[in-house]
């Protein structure tokens, strides 16, 4: 009887500590600025935009002509507390349109 209550004792403690394991804060994507953003204008080329922004976070195969720039600050187990997703399009490569301000997933 005795080793039962131990071993019930161990098992409810492990159960106890495994909830409380430490996440560190995750940064996802490219950190934009807004003066960076503002500084895009339409007509530039996509080496001009990679030079104020980066490379984008998201190579789409079926949007060669889009590029997103996405970025996510999660903190431990909270969701995620600042979200910023920008998608710029190109024709001929040059900016035909800046997409600013699109939602995320609340889930992150």
């Amino acid at each position: 009887m005795r080793k039962l209550l131990q071993t019930f004792l161990v098992l409810l403690a492990l159960s106890a500590i495994s909830g409380c394991v430490y996440q560190p804060p995750m940064s996802q994507g490219n950190v934009l600025e807004q003066t960076d953003i503002d500084q895009v204008e339409v007509g530039m080329t996509q080496s001009q935009v990679r030079f104020l922004l980066g490379t984008p976070m998201i190579d789409d195969p079926f949007h060669k002509n889009r590029w997103d720039y996405v970025y996510f600050l999660k903190i431990g187990r909270q969701a995620a507390g600042f979200k910023r997703w920008v998608s710029i399009d190109f024709v001929d490569g040059r900016v035909s349109e800046i997409i600013e301000n699109q939602e995320l997933s609340p889930k992150l």
